[in-house]
C-alpha cells in the first residue's frame, strides 16, 4: 500500500493513499485534506496508512450529523418503547440538529460539542427566551453520546468525539411533598369529585400516573386488602397503549382499611352508573375509568388533578408528587426502606435511599436515640443485679492491683532512664566515683 502527499497551497495539503476496492480489486484513491508543516502531512499520510492496514480507518464520507442522527432514529424505533423513541427524536431534531446538524460527522470534534452545550445553555430556547436548563442540555448529551456510539459500532467513526465532553452539572431540586395535613385536606375537599380515587391510589399507594389509568378490578383482591400492580398505560402522540410496569415485574401493595373502603363504595357506584348506560361492570373494567367506562388517558389524570388544585386553592404539587409524600410519610414514620422500595415499584432499594434522602437525617437522630436507650437500659439493669455487682467490684480491685505493680515498675524504669542518662552525659568512671 502507497501513499503521497500534495502541496495545495501553503500550509494545505492532500493525502493521496492507493486502496484496493474489496469487491472489484480495481486500485482507488483515498483523499484526506490535512493542515500543517510538510513533515507532520508525511506523518500523518504514514499514520493512515497504518489504519486502512490494521482495518481501524474509517473512509472519508459526507454524511452529515442531521443525516447521521436521522438514520440513527429510525434505527431506534425498534430499539426502545415509543415514548423513550419520541423523547429522542424530539431531543435530536429540535436541540442538537439546529447546532451540531450541519456538520460532517468524520470532522465532528469534542470542541464543536461543548460550543453547542455552551449556546444551548446561554441560548438554546426555540422561543428565543434565552437558554435551556442544565437538565435538559444533559439530556442533549445523552442522547448524542448514544448516537455517536452507534456511529462507531457501525464503524463510521473510529471514536465517540461525546465521551471526551463533561455535560454540565445539574442541580437537584427540592422534592415537593404534602405534609400529613395537607395530605388530610386534599382527601377531604377531593371527596365529591372523580379525581378522588387517583388521589387516594397516589397518596396512599405511591401508584404512578401510568400504573392508576391501567388498574383493573380483576387486580385488586378487597377481601384480601391488596392490589397487584400489573400493567401501566404510555402515553405518545400516536396514542395509548399498555406495557409492563417501569422496573419491569408486578408488585403487590397492601391497601390502606380506608382505601379498602372507599374503593367498595367506588365500584358500587361505577357499576351503578355504567348500568344506566346498559353496562355491566366486569373484573376487566378499569378502576379508573371515563364515564362510559373506557380507559383514561394518563395526561388526563395529570390535567384534571392540575384544575382541581387551581379551583380548590390548594397546594400546587404534580400528581406525581402525591407518589412522593406516601414514600416521605413511610420512611418518616419509621417503615424499612427495603419495605418501601417493594411498595414504590423500585428496583433497587438504593433508588429509595437516593430520591428519599431529605427524610434520613431526622430517621438517623432517632436511631440514635434509640440505641442510647437501649444501651443505657441494659447499663442500668447490670448495675441493679448483685452478681454485675460483684464483678465489677472484682475487676475494680484487680485494676487497683495493676495498677500499683505499674507504679512500681514505672519508678524502676525511671531510675534507669537516669542512671542511663548519667551514663551517656558524665561516663562511667566518673559516675563510680
Amino acid at each position: 500500500m502507497k501513499g503521497h502527499i500534495r502541496e495545495r497551497s501553503p500550509g494545505h495539503w492532500a493525502i493521496v493513499i492507493d486502496v484496493r476496492d474489496t469487491e472489484t480489486g480495481k486500485r482507488r484513491q483515498r483523499w484526506y485534506s490535512f493542515r500543517g508543516t510538510k513533515r507532520q502531512a508525511q506523518v500523518e499520510c504514514a499514520r493512515l496508512i497504518s489504519e486502512i492496514q490494521n482495518g481501524t480507518a474509517i473512509e472519508p464520507s459526507r454524511l452529515t450529523v442531521s443525516d447521521f442522527l436521522e438514520r440513527w432514529i429510525e434505527h431506534m424505533r425498534g430499539q426502545v418503547s415509543p415514548r423513550s423513541h419520541e423523547r429522542y427524536t424530539e431531543i435530536a431534531r429540535k436541540n442538537i440538529m439546529p447546532l451540531l446538524g450541519g456538520l460532517a460527522l468524520t470532522k465532528l470534534q469534542p470542541a464543536h460539542i461543548s460550543q453547542a452545550y455552551a449556546k444551548a445553555l446561554t441560548s438554546g430556547r426555540r422561543d428565543g427566551k434565552g437558554g435551556l436548563s442544565a437538565r435538559t442540555v444533559t439530556h442533549m448529551h445523552r442522547v448524542l453520546r448514544e448516537a455517536l456510539q452507534q456511529a462507531v459500532r457501525w464503524q463510521l467513526l473510529a471514536r465517540n468525539p461525546a465521551d471526551a465532553v463533561k455535560p454540565p452539572k445539574v442541580e437537584r431540586k427540592q422534592m415537593n411533598v404534602l405534609d400529613t395535613d395537607a395530605t388530610a385536606a386534599l382527601i377531604e375537599a377531593a371527596r365529591p369529585y372523580r379525581i378522588f380515587v387517583p388521589i387516594l391510589l397516589g397518596v396512599l399507594c405511591g401508584l404512578r400516573r401510568g400504573e392508576i389509568a391501567a388498574l383493573r378490578w380483576k387486580s385488586v383482591d378487597l377481601e384480601a386488602g391488596q392490589l397487584r400492580v400489573v400493567a401501566s398505560i404510555e402515553q405518545t402522540k400516536a396514542g395509548c397503549r399498555e406495557k409492563e410496569t417501569k422496573s419491569g415485574r408486578d408488585r403487590v401493595v397492601a391497601l390502606p382499611a380506608m382505601l379498602a373502603v372507599e374503593l367498595r363504595r367506588h365500584r358500587a357506584e361505577q357499576a351503578q352508573e355504567l348500568l344506566q348506560l346498559g353496562i355491566g361492570l366486569s373484573d376487566d373494567s378499569c378502576v379508573v375509568a371515563q364515564a362510559d367506562g373506557s380507559p383514561l388517558q394518563p395526561n388526563s389524570l395529570t390535567h384534571a388533578f392540575a384544575d382541581f388544585l387551581e379551583a380548590h386553592g390548594l397546594q400546587r404539587v404534580r400528581l406525581h408528587d402525591l407518589r412522593h409524600s406516601h414514600a416521605t410519610h413511610l420512611l418518616a414514620a419509621g417503615i424499612h426502606p427495603k419495605v418501601a422500595s417493594e411498595r414504590l415499584g423500585h428496583s433497587k432499594v438504593g433508588i429509595t435511599l437516593d430520591l428519599y434522602s431529605h427524610v434520613l437525617p431526622g430517621m438517623q437522630a432517632e436511631a440514635a436515640a434509640a440505641v442510647d436507650s437501649a444501651v443505657q437500659a441494659a447499663l442500668q439493669k447490670r448495675a441493679a443485679d448483685p452478681k454485675c455487682l460483684q464483678s465489677v467490684c472484682k475487676v475494680a480491685d484487680l485494676f487497683s492491683e495493676e495498677n500499683k505493680k505499674s507504679q512500681v515498675i514505672s519508678k524502676r524504669g525511671r531510675v534507669a532512664e537516669w542512671f542511663k542518662a548519667a551514663v551517656l552525659k558524665n561516663g562511667p568512671r566518673r559516675l563510680l566515683w
